[in-house]
């Protein structure tokens, strides 16, 4: 498929093509055992979602490397697979103890790509992300070992991971001052119930022409209509971590959500996902899908957008930090 079509867009400014779904893989290795993240692989990747987002670390309920092993294998399996598919990794998170096995200095970064590119059984990564910052680290190291996995043909595109808004720009003007092509893309914990990146990382990523990819778009499956699962005990996700955490401080507007998910008559998790997709500066929403189900509820979230009204409740429930809009206006009077 063509970037033109409904459901592919560019990464920013640049040329790449990738699906406005990103089928994220954290969950692959402890909660979705091999056979079903196969399925689910092969589900996406048969309806247009050709963007794959994982990271060395992920897996590590079994062992650190673990998805990236299994991705490996599942692209191993087809000699054209490896070519439909939009690879993104990540880079700086403890692979080990040693005190070179994480962050982003040259020796960490250039040695994690080839052990990706080893567990993924791939010449290339199509977007190599920096997990997070690392204060400690110049950005002229990083970006010589990114110039170096770039011109050894290992990578093709960089990005970052839970940046903040003014890291975006040191990293860029850092990248424009060697005459290095710099990030491609942010991705950032972003829903409606985090609404904190429309301050100051968005209008960042906007301003340089970085796509955003958002991690998370339903907090962890509480805005999947946690509280109708946990009381019919059908709960997984949602019963778990982050949205356990945040239920008790937004109990009140889940169930107001929960509500008017049943007026519209569309289930929480395709709202919750249309929503997103409709954000200024959003290029991708990464899913964490568990069953092929998940992945054909966030398609119809894709295909069919919310009205106006809708939106407009959205954000009476779930209001906008401040004044809403980017900073400074969202907070001053």
């Amino acid at each position: 498929m063509s970037h033109q079509d409904s459901q592919h867009t560019r990464l920013g400014r640049t040329g790449l093509s990738v699906s406005r779904l990103c089928l994220g893989t954290v969950n692959f290795g402890g909660r979705v055992e091999e056979p079903e993240a196969r399925r689910l692989l092969d589900h996406a990747l048969a309806r247009g979602v050709d963007f794959v987002d994982t990271a060395n670390m992920y897996g590590w309920r079994v062992h650190k490397g673990f998805t990236e092993e299994l991705l490996g294998r599942w692209l191993g399996e087809s000699p054209s697979r490896r070519d439909a598919v939009v690879l993104a990794t990540k880079v700086g998170n403890p692979m080990g103890g040693g005190p070179n096995d994480s962050g982003l200095c040259a020796r960490h970064v250039i040695a994690a790509c080839d052990a990706s590119l080893r567990r993924l059984r791939t010449d290339w990564i199509d977007l190599y992300q920096m997990h997070r910052m690392d204060p400690g680290v110049a950005w002229d190291e990083v970006w010589q070992a990114m110039e170096t996995l770039t011109a050894q043909g290992k990578i093709r595109y960089v990005g970052a991971s839970n940046f903040s808004g003014w890291g975006l720009a040191s990293a860029q003007e850092a990248a424009r001052a060697r005459g290095f092509t710099g990030l491609a893309s942010e991705q950032c914990l972003y829903n409606l119930l985090v609404r904190q990146p429309e301050l100051e990382i968005l209008p960042a990523a906007v301003a340089y022409g970085l796509g955003a990819l958002v991690w998370s778009p339903l907090h962890g499956g509480l805005l999947g209509g946690a509280l109708r699962k946990l009381a019919a005990g059908t709960a997984v996700k949602s019963a778990q971590g982050r949205a356990q955490s945040a239920l008790a401080a937004h109990r009140a507007a889940v169930a107001a959500f929960e509500e008017l998910c049943e007026d519209v008559g569309r289930p929480p998790a395709e709202i919750a996902t249309a929503w997103i997709l409709s954000r200024p500066g959003v290029t991708s929403a990464v899913i964490g899908p568990r069953t092929p189900e998940h992945v054909d509820g966030a398609l119809r979230a894709l295909a069919s957008p919310l009205d106006a009204d809708v939106l407009a409740r959205l954000d009476d429930l779930f209001p906008p930090v401040g004044r809403g809009g980017p900073a400074p206006d969202a907070w001053l009077g």
